[in-house]
C-alpha cells in the first residue's frame, strides 16, 4: 500500500510528521486520467438520479467544485517556478489581480458561484457552469494540483474499501480543513496581525449578496481596502509571505497550532485508518433493506449501499444466497447452513467486499 503522503501536497508531508508515511489503501477505482464515472467506464451508474444519469460530464468530470484555497497555498502557486504549473500561475494571477473571492485568508469562490452550488440538485460532476476555474480542458487535469487543498485532495467518486474508505477520507479532509483554517490565521497573526481585526475571518457574518457578487465581479473599492489594509495592491507578497512562513514549520509546530481540535481528529483519523486496513467481518449482517437492487440484463444483479456512484454486481445465483443473511444469526451460522443446505457459499473475499459496500450491514442494535 502507498503511503499517505502520496496523496497529498508536497507541503504536508513534512508538517504531518510519521502520519505521512503511514499506508493506506490505494484508490486504484477512481483515476483522473480515465475517469471511471464517464458512460461506457465500466458502470458507474446502477439506476437514474432523479430522472437524470448518474455518469459525470466528459468535460467536467468531478471538477464542477470551487476549491476554497487558504493564503499559503495561494502563495504556492504564484511564486513556483515549476513549469508544470506556468497555466496554473497565470490563472492564479488573474483571479488575484480580479479580486473576486480575494482575502488576505482565503483565494474563495465567487459569492454567486457558492449560492448555486450549495443549492444545486443533481449537478455535481455534471454542471459545466460549476466546473473549477484552474480545470485543463484540454488534458482533463488540473493546473494547480500540486498545491491543491482539503477537498481536492481527498475526494474519490469510489472508494477500494467502500465505505470504510470514505470514512477514511473523510477523516484525513477534517484533519487538513482545521490545519488550512489554522495556518491561514497563524500566519496572518504574525505577518499582518492588523488584517485580523476585518470581516474575511472564517465564521464570521457576510452582508447580503450584492449586485457585484451576481455580476461576477470584484467587491466594493471601500470594503476590499478595508480587508486588505496597507497590503492592497500587494496581495501577492502577503500570499507568498505565508506560504514561506507555513514551509518553515515542522510536525511540532502544526500539533501546537491544532491544539485539542487536532488531537482528536488524529483520533478519528488513527480509528478510521484501522477500520480501512481491516479485513475482519462483524459477527453479525443483514442484507441492507435499503440497498438499489437492479437485475441485469444477463441476469446478473448489480447492488448499491453507500453510494449513489458505485456498485457491486453478482451473480443471480449468489444473491439468492445473499437474502439469507437477515441478520438474526450469526455470519457463521448462515455460511454453515448455505454449505449444508445448498452446497455453496459465498468466499471470504466476497463477503468483505459486500460489507464494505454496506450491502450487507450489521444490524440495528435492540434496546
Amino acid at each position: 500500500m502507498p503511503p499517505l503522503s502520496d496523496s497529498l501536497p508536497q507541503l504536508y508531508r513534512n508538517l504531518l510528521g510519521p502520519l505521512a508515511a503511514e499506508e493506506v489503501p490505494a484508490e486504484w477505482k477512481a483515476t483522473c486520467g480515465s475517469c471511471a464515472m464517464l458512460a461506457g467506464a465500466g458502470g458507474a451508474a446502477v439506476a437514474p438520479l432523479d430522472g437524470r444519469s448518474r455518469f459525470f460530464r466528459a468535460d467536467t468530470k468531478c471538477c464542477t467544485f470551487h476549491p476554497r484555497l487558504p493564503n499559503y497555498l495561494v502563495g504556492a502557486v504564484l511564486t513556483t517556478d515549476d513549469p508544470a504549473l506556468a497555466e496554473g500561475r497565470r490563472r492564479m494571477e488573474a483571479r488575484v489581480a480580479s479580486r473576486v473571492g480575494v482575502t488576505p485568508e482565503w483565494l474563495s469562490p465567487p459569492r454567486a458561484y457558492s449560492l448555486l452550488y450549495e443549492n444545486a440538485r443533481g449537478a455535481f460532476g455534471r454542471a459545466q457552469g460549476l466546473r473549477c476555474p484552474f480545470y485543463e480542458e484540454g488534458s482533463g487535469g488540473c493546473t494547480v494540483w500540486a498545491h491543491r487543498e482539503a477537498v481536492c485532495s481527498t475526494y474519490y467518486c469510489k472508494y477500494a474499501a467502500g465505505e470504510d474508505g470514505r470514512r477514511f477520507w473523510t477523516a484525513v479532509k477534517a484533519l487538513l480543513s482545521l490545519a488550512e483554517v489554522q495556518l491561514a490565521r497563524a500566519s496572518l497573526l504574525d505577518l499582518a496581525p492588523a488584517l485580523l481585526d476585518g470581516e474575511t475571518l472564517t465564521g464570521q457574518a457576510r452582508p447580503p449578496v450584492g449586485p457585484e457578487d451576481i455580476d461576477g465581479g470584484p467587491p466594493p473599492a471601500a470594503a476590499y481596502a478595508a480587508a486588505w489594509g496597507d497590503w492592497a495592491g500587494r496581495e501577492t507578497e502577503l500570499y507568498a509571505s505565508c506560504h514561506a512562513w507555513v514551509r518553515a514549520l515542522g510536525p511540532a509546530d502544526l500539533d501546537a497550532l491544532l491544539g485539542l481540535d487536532g488531537r482528536l481528529a488524529r483520533r478519528s483519523l488513527e480509528r478510521a485508518l484501522s477500520a480501512v486496513r481491516s479485513t475482519d467481518l462483524p459477527p453479525v449482517l443483514r442484507l441492507d433493506p435499503a440497498a438499489t437492487v437492479v437485475w441485469l440484463a444477463d441476469g446478473s444483479v448489480a447492488l448499491a449501499a453507500y453510494s449513489d456512484l458505485e456498485a457491486v454486481a453478482l451473480p443471480g445465483a449468489a444473491f439468492e444466497l445473499l437474502v439469507r443473511f437477515t441478520g438474526e444469526e450469526p455470519v457463521a451460522t448462515v455460511r454453515e447452513r448455505l454449505r449444508r443446505e445448498k452446497s455453496a457459499d459465498l468466499a471470504d473475499e466476497v463477503l468483505l467486499e459486500l460489507y464494505r459496500h454496506r450491502v450487507l450491514t450489521p444490524p440495528p442494535a435492540r434496546r
